[in-house]
Order: C-alpha cells, then sequence, then structure tokens
C-alpha cells in the first residue's frame, strides 16, 4: 500500500487541505477501504480464490457481465495506477538530479522537459517490465526486503521530526523563482496555522486545488488493499492469507499515515509544505535514506501493480469475455508467468506515461478504483440478500448494511472527485456490460441474480393471497398441453399472445411408470423444451410429468402446475382430429440454421431428434376420444376454464398478403394481422333455444377475444360478433340494444353483425318457438350467478335433438361470413354427464368446426369481467 504518495505528497496534502481536512480525507479514504476489505475478506474465506483476484470475485459472484465490465476497469485502474507511481518516481529523480532540481547545482545533471520525462519513465518502466517477465517469484522475493526498507526510512522519517533542529530551507522551483521556508520543530503556532486549509494552485501542474483533487491524490496511497488478492494465484492459502494480510496491512498503514500528517503540521512551514513536496530529504538526519524509500516504494508499488494488471486481463482472457482481442493474453511460460499479458499491460502503461504528471491522472485512477471497490461490496451484498445456504464465510465481521455503506461511499466519492470521470466511467461499464451479454455464452459459475430473484419471487408468492383475488384484476393463467411441439408451435405462439401478462404453463405427460425405471427420465428432459421456448421466444414454463395415461398426468398438472396464487385457472387442449399439422420445425428460421454456442448444452440437432417428426406419431395417438374428452370433463369438475384449439397450424397462411408478409418469427411490434376479423360467436350454437348472450361463457369468449385485441401484433385485427336471429323474432333491435349496450359497459370495441338463420334453426329438430330465458336476464347484464346455467349441453336438454345436418349448416353459416378472418371464438358446452356420449360429443363439436381455419371452443366457468373501477 505504500508508494510515491507516502514520501512525495503528504506535504501536498497537508499543505493545501490543512491538518483537520487531511485527517478528514485519511478517515474517509481508509472507511470505504475498510468497507470493501471486510467484503474482500467475506468472499475469499467463502471458497477457493484462483487467480484474478477482485476480478474472480467479482465475476464469480455477479456473473460474467459484471465480472467481465468491472474486471477490464480494474485492470485499467491498475494500469493507470502504475503510471500514477512510475511518473512520481521520475519526479522524485528530477527534482534532485535534474537540471531545474531543488538540490544543488551539481547534482543537476539530466536534463529536463516532457519528452525527457517520458523517457525516463519509459526506462523505469522497462525495469519493471524486466523483473514481471522473470516472474513473480522474483518479486515477491524481493517485497520482504523492500518492505524492510521502506519501515527504516520510515523510522528516520519519524527520528528526524524529533532529531533535527529546526532551520531555514531554500526552496527553487526554477532558475527564476526560490525562496526561502521553515522547518520549526515542534511548534503549537505552526500547527495552529496548518490547521485548516488554504488551496492554491499545485506547482507541477499550475492547477487550481480543492477537496476532490486533493483527496483523488490522497487516495492513491491507500488502493494498495487489492494487492494481495491481484496475486491470489501465487499465494498458497489464498483463502486465509488475504484477509490477515489485508487487514493488517490497511490498520498499519492507517497508523502511519495519521502520524506522518500530525507530525508535518506540528513541524512544517505551510510555504515549505506547498512550495517542495519531497521535503523529507531536507529535514532528514541523512537525506539518502528518503531517495531510498521513495526508489523502493515507488518500484515497488509499480511492479506490484504491473503483476496484478497482468494477473486480470489473463484471468479475463482465460474466460473469453472479450474473443480474439485478449486471446493471445492466455499464453504463459513453462513456469505460468503469463508473459503476453505483462506485455499487453506494459504497452498499455507506456501510453499512461504520455500524460506527464501524477497529479493528472490520479482523479482517474482513484474513479476506477473506486468502481471496482463498490462492485466488491456490490457482490458481497448480493450474496448476503440472496441467503443463500452455500455462502458460509468464515470471517464474520460484515453484514449488509457494511456492504451497503461501502457501495454508497464509494459512489459518492466518486462524483464528489470527478463528476465527468465518475459518469464517464459508470457509462463505460455499462456499454461493456452489454457487450459481454450479447457475444458471451452462459457460465457455469453460477449467477448471483437467480438467487436473488428466487428469494424475491419466494417473499411475493407469500404475498400474493388467492382469497384477496377480485374479478376486476382477474388475467388467463393457461396450461397448454402439448403433444409434440413440431406440430403445435403455432398454437403456443398464439397462447403466448393470449395470456395477458398471466401465467402460461407448457404441460406435457410422458406415458410411462416409475417403478422398474432406474430414475426418473422426464428430469433430462427439461433443458430441450427450455430451449424450445427460448426458441420460440415466448414467455412460459414448463411443466412434464410421468404418469400411465394422458388423462392421469394432466389431472397431476391441473393439480400441482404453479405455486400459491399463481396456478392455472385455463385448461388449452389442441383438438383430438385426424389432420396432420405442418411440421413448424421445418418452416421456422430459427429451427433451421444451426447456432454455434447454444448457451445450455442444447444445439439444434439434438432440439430436432428429442421431438420426433410430426408424420410419425399421427397413425398412434397416446390417448383415445372418450379419454379426450374425459380429460375436458375433469377440467370442467375442477372449476379449471377449458379451450381447444383448432388449425392454429394455418394461422397467418390463408391471410391477405399485407398480413402474412411477416414471417412468424418477426417482431411482435409488427401488426400481422392489420384488416383481418376475430370472429366471436357468444351463442351455444349447439343450443339455439336459448338466446342469452351474456351466460358467464359467453362473457368469457368476450374477454378472451378482446385481451387478443390488445396484442401490438392482433392491433390491427378488427373484432367483430354476431347475434343470431329469426326473420320473424320482432326483439332483434332490443337484443342488439342490449348486447351494445354491454359492450360499452365492458369498454370492448367491437362490431356487431345480426345474421338470420332461420334455415339453420329449422334443421334442428324441434321448432325454435319456446324460448327459455333465464329468470334474471332482464335484470342484470352482467350476471355472476348463472354458472350453472351456463353450458348445459345438447344431450341433457331433452326433447331437443342434434342432428348431422344441422350442424353442417351451422358450419357453412360460420363459413359465409365475408372478409378474412384470423381466428374464431366460438362457445364450447359442457361435456354430457353420460360417458357413452363422449364420442358422439366430440364428433359433433368435429362436424360443427370443419375447415373453420384457427377456431377457439372455449367453456367458461369463471366470471372475468367487470364494470367498476
Amino acid at each position: 500500500m505504500f508508494s510515491i504518495v507516502v514520501f512525495m505528497r503528504v506535504g501536498f496534502v497537508v499543505g493545501h487541505a490543512g491538518f483537520l481536512q487531511s485527517l478528514l480525507m485519511l478517515v474517509v479514504a481508509y472507511l470505504i477501504i475498510s468497507l470493501t476489505v471486510l467484503s474482500v475478506c467475506a468472499i475469499s474465506t467463502n471458497g477457493a480464490v484462483q487467480a484474478g483476484g477482485a476480478y474472480f470475485m467479482i465475476s464469480r459472484t455477479l456473473g460474467p457481465e459484471f465480472g467481465g465490465s468491472i474486471g477490464l476497469m480494474f485492470y485499467l485502474a491498475n494500469v493507470c495506477a502504475c503510471g500514477v507511481y512510475v511518473l512520481g518516481l521520475v519526479e522524485a529523480i528530477l527534482d534532485v538530479f535534474g537540471a531545474d532540481g531543488s538540490d544543488p547545482p551539481g547534482a543537476k545533471a539530466l536534463p529536463q522537459g516532457y519528452f525527457y520525462s517520458f523517457l525516463y519513465g519509459s526506462l523505469v518502466l522497462s525495469v519493471c517490465l524486466l523483473v514481471c517477465l522473470v516472474g513473480a517469484q522474483i518479486y515477491s522475493r524481493a517485497a520482504f526486503f523492500i518492505f524492510l526498507v521502506v519501515n527504516v526510512v520510515l523510522v528516520t522519517i519519524f527520528a528526524s521530526f524529533f532529531a533535527v533542529s529546526p532551520r531555514e530551507i531554500l526552496v527553487s522551483r526554477d532558475s527564476n523563482q526560490s525562496f526561502n521556508a521553515s522547518f520549526t520543530g515542534f511548534n503549537v503556532s505552526t500547527l495552529r496555522d496548518n490547521m485548516y486549509a488554504m488551496y492554491s494552485r499545485d506547482y507541477t501542474t499550475n492547477n487550481m486545488m480543492s477537496f476532490a483533487t486533493v483527496f483523488a491524490v490522497m487516495f492513491n496511497g491507500c488502493t494498495g488493499i487489492m494487492a494481495g488478492s491481484n496475486m491470489s494465484g501465487e499465494l498458497k492459502n489464498a483463502s486465509s492469507s488475504i484477509p490477515k494480510g489485508t487487514i493488517v496491512a490497511v490498520v498499519y498503514t492507517f497508523v502511519i499515515y495519521f502520524f506522518l500528517f500530525f507530525m508535518t503540521s506540528f513541524t512544517c512551514e505551510r510555504a515549505l509544505l506547498k512550495g517542495d513536496y519531497g521535503f523529507f530529504r531536507s529535514i532528514n538526519i541523512w537525506p539518502p535514506f528518503v531517495l531510498i524509500g521513495i526508489y523502493a516504494a515507488s518500484l515497488s508499488a509499480s511492479m506490484s501493480n504491473l503483476i496484478g494488471a497482468s494477473r486480470i486481463l489473463h484471468a479475463l482472457a482465460k474466460d473469453d469475455l472479450f474473443g480474439i482481442v485478449l486471446a493471445p493474453a492466455k499464453i504463459v511460460s513453462k513456469g505460468g508467468n503469463p508473459w503476453v499479458a505483462v506485455l499487453y499491460t506494459w504497452a498499455l502503461v507506456q501510453l499512461v506515461l504520455f500524460v506527464g504528471k501524477l497529479n493528472t491522472i490520479a482523479g482517474i485512477v482513484t474513479v476506477f478504483y473506486l468502481v471496482a471497490y463498490a462492485a466488491v461490496d456490490l457482490a458481497c451484498l448480493a450474496l448476503e440478500w440472496a441467503s443463500a445456504p452455500n455462502f458460509r464465510p468464515t470471517f464474520q465481521l460484515f453484514s449488509w448494511h457494511t456492504c451497503f455503506l461501502g457501495i454508497i461511499s464509494c459512489l459518492v466519492m466518486m462524483f464528489l472527485i470527478s463528476p465527468a470521470g465518475a459518469s464517464g466511467s459508470l457509462g463505460l461499464m455499462i456499454l461493456l456490460l452489454g457487450f459481454i451479454h450479447l457475444r458471451s455464452a452462459a457460465s457455469s459459475w453460477g449467477y448471483i441474480s437467480q438467487a436473488l430473484i428466487f428469494h424475491q419471487v419466494r417473499k411475493y408468492l407469500l404475498l400474493l393471497d388467492i382469497r384477496k383475488d377480485h374479478v376486476k384484476f382477474w388475467r388467463p393463467q393457461i396450461l397448454l398441453m402439448v403433444a409434440n411441439p413440431r406440430g403445435g408451435s403455432q398454437l403456443m405462439k398464439f397462447i403466448n399472445h393470449l395470456k395477458k401478462g398471466g401465467l402460461f404453463v407448457l404441460g406435457h405427460v410422458e406415458i410411462g411408470d416409475l417403478d422398474p425405471m432406474p430414475s426418473d427420465p422426464i428430469q433430462a428432459h427439461y433443458n430441450f423444451w427450455l430451449s424450445l421456448v427460448d426458441r420460440l421466444k415466448i414467455k412460459a414454463f414448463v411443466d412434464l410429468t410421468l404418469s400411465p395415461s394422458v388423462r392421469q398426468g394432466t389431472q397431476h398438472l391441473l393439480r400441482i402446475t404453479g405455486l400459491g396464487g399463481m396456478k392455472p385457472n385455463t385448461l388449452v387442449l389442441g383438438f383430438y382430429d385426424n389432420c396432420v399439422p405442418d411440421d413448424y420445425f421445418l418452416q421456422d428460421p430459427a429451427f433451421s440454421q444451426a447456432r454455434e454456442n447454444d448457451e445450455f448444452g442444447v444445439d439444434l440437432a439434438a432440439l430436432q431428434a428429442h421431438f420426433p417428426p410430426v408424420r410419425d406419431e399421427a397413425s398412434q395417438k397416446a390417448l383415445s376420444p372418450a379419454e379426450y374428452v374425459a380429460i375436458i370433463s375433469d377440467a370442467v369438475k375442477m372449476h379449471k376454464n377449458v379451450c381447444l384449439a383448432r388449425y392454429f397450424h394455418l394461422l397467418e397462411k390463408d391471410l391477405p398478403s399485407s398480413s402474412s408478409s411477416s414471417s412468424s418469427s418477426s417482431s411482435s411490434s409488427k401488426r400481422r394481422f392489420e384488416g383481418c376479423y376475430i370472429d366471436v360467436w357468444p351463442l351455444n350454437l349447439l343450443r339455439p333455444n336459448t338466446p342469452t348472450y351474456v351466460d358467464i361463457c359467453s362473457l368469457f369468449l368476450l374477454q378472451m377475444a378482446c385481451i387478443l385485441t390488445m396484442v401490438t401484433s392482433w392491433k390491427g385485427a378488427r373484432l367483430r360478433i354476431f347475434l343470431c336471429v329469426e326473420s320473424g323474432d320482432v326483439g332483434w333491435i332490443s337484443k342488439e340494444e342490449k348486447l351494445r349496450e354491454l359492450l360499452t359497459k365492458l369498454r370492448i370495441k367491437a362490431t356487431i353483425k345480426m345474421v338470420t338463420w332461420d334455415q339453420v334453426v329449422a334443421l334442428c329438430g324441434q321448432q325454435p318457438g319456446t324460448e327459455r330465458v333465464l329468470p334474471d336476464e332482464k335484470e342484470d347484464p352482467l350476471p355472476h350467478d348463472r354458472e350453472k346455467h351456463s353450458g348445459e349441453t345438447f344431450l341433457n336438454a331433452a326433447p331437443f335433438r342434434v342432428t348431422d345436418e344441422y350442424l353442417s349448416s351451422v358450419n357453412n353459416l360460420l363459413l359465409k361470413q365475408g372478409g378474412p378472418t384470423a381466428v374464431r371464438f366460438l362457445y364450447l358446452p359442457r361435456p354430457p354427464a353420460d360417458t357413452s356420449q363422449y364420442e358422439r360429443y366430440l364428433e359433433q363439436l368435429d362436424i360443427l368446426t370443419t375447415d373453420l381455419g384457427p377456431t377457439l371452443l372455449i367453456h367458461g366457468l369463471t366470471p372475468v369481467t367487470c364494470t367498476e373501477l
């Protein structure tokens, strides 16, 4: 942690900020790094820390996006810091041996100037490069010796405050400017004069100083807390060594800085502190001691940052987050030294040296370090908030309060030091985060976001109380049973539109018995289904089950799918017929173009192999017609709404060219159904003697159709509601007005079309003269107690009889309605109570919907509309 700052910037800090503000800066700086150290210790003692230090900690906690972006910024911070220490060393050398130096003329041998400073910095950096190319072992062997040297020099500095007598010191800035300043020894008046701030221009940059600029320079003397973490790959027991070494270093350096600030304020005039940043030489019992300390500390800090930065870069390259740009940085020598990463880092530090002045780039370095420290605190905070059982660090002196306070303090100081630099660094981080997110595959490191999401979802699911449900906040929560997604993908995408922010679950039943099997075969199938969901770009969950029959499996899913207040209220089934739908996998580009990298190990070939071709299953169905109707009956008994979907593999095929020009995989923002119709037939067409349009099932149809028109890609479609009347019915006008009034109350925009169907009704086996009107039909346009009436099937209503001729006539009536119809919503009657009539029931539905195109038969059981606020 000791660097050029301890020998060359103590006077700068105290001279401009005064003792009180210097002490405040010291406390703030060490508060920030102490909070970060607590987070570092917690993370490093929660598992093995590999090479990469802070980058490894952040990336393995927050994921590759945050880890890569923060890791690269921390790398740049180390690069810039290395440049700072090299420039500081050059400044110290020229202060003694430069042509304009402050020492006697005999020592002024080195020419000065911008390019000379760059040349000297390059030579110093070359020395650091040679050491780092040989390897970190040589540096680590020399580190303890350098540590001893620096401490010996510090002892001489502290001794000099007491041993050296007061004296006048000639301060010479150039050949035209020199003045005398005093070392007064311990003097109360000197302390009083140095107590408060007195900011002026910095003689190295000629810039006006402020609290923020001085703090930025001073903070660079505290940033070495990550040095041990950066070399974690070379440590025998990083999880133990990092916390111990870092905490001791923080405490030790704080004490040293405090006493240096205090004694400097007590003994040196402000003119000396502002005029000669290397004044420790002038007051030392033997001035060369200070030079040795400056050179040793600067070289040590420079090599530490060069080595640490190269290790971070090597770790970034190994994780392949930035592709071919950093690929060469993976190369290591036989001894494991990443020499290419060292060369990369050396080249970047060379660019930093073009800045020329230490104080100029100190602010940038500080901002980058603060971003990295905030990220470490964020990583620890996320782990603590996620409450994951496996986060149990042996270091316990931290809490989420310390992590949160560390983040806030880092962010505040960033913007105080440099608002532009802080904004730029955060902007750079966001750009890097987006870049890595777009190009990198999923990692096996574990995502803290998943743990946090789980924690929050569990909490809110407990708050989602089904007893507090209200009809005005109803939304469809759909379980769609899928036999084979090759033929059902269009229906899956349609239901994704229909869910309106509700729960959407894809259900599938595998036929089998778990008893003779060694393990559950279903678990291995989830990845294929989830990969399918990703490729279709739908927002759905997947629930699979193993069962002896499809009926039992569907019952299982209806009962156990979902959690708490998020459980399916609507079952959607594909229609039971002999139609062989097109193979969607052969039509959609998402399934015909292989992707190089599949995020979770399921490539296109494996996905297609997992789901058999459609025609292979057409000849052998997994359930009988009676079992299919029994599933519908089961769902109704379990108080679930039921939808039967037919011909959805034809969706978009028969539309006008303006509507079908967009492929199925195009963005949902395009209005693919512009100019098409959504037809709603709210009457039970299998019971024409029931004239009501406002029972629960009919209202459910209207709600689902209205939801569809609210989806972006369906907003261009127009809603049509058909009202079937007889030519001799004098009350058809009042029926239309009543329906229109209902639509107005429900805020549904639709066109009402009157359809005369005398010839159709004449074929139904009963004269339509006797109409049954529900008791409260005239009183309440939105009844909530008619569930017992809704959906009563024709099979239960003697002497009414439905013939195939009548059903065919209704089918023709539906087909005759003009205009391009995208989808039809029809009333689905309740299955018959007599199980022997199941196949006849399905046969009648088949005749009714033959060749209608995409059709949704709906049986609604729950109230879904409300006219109240």
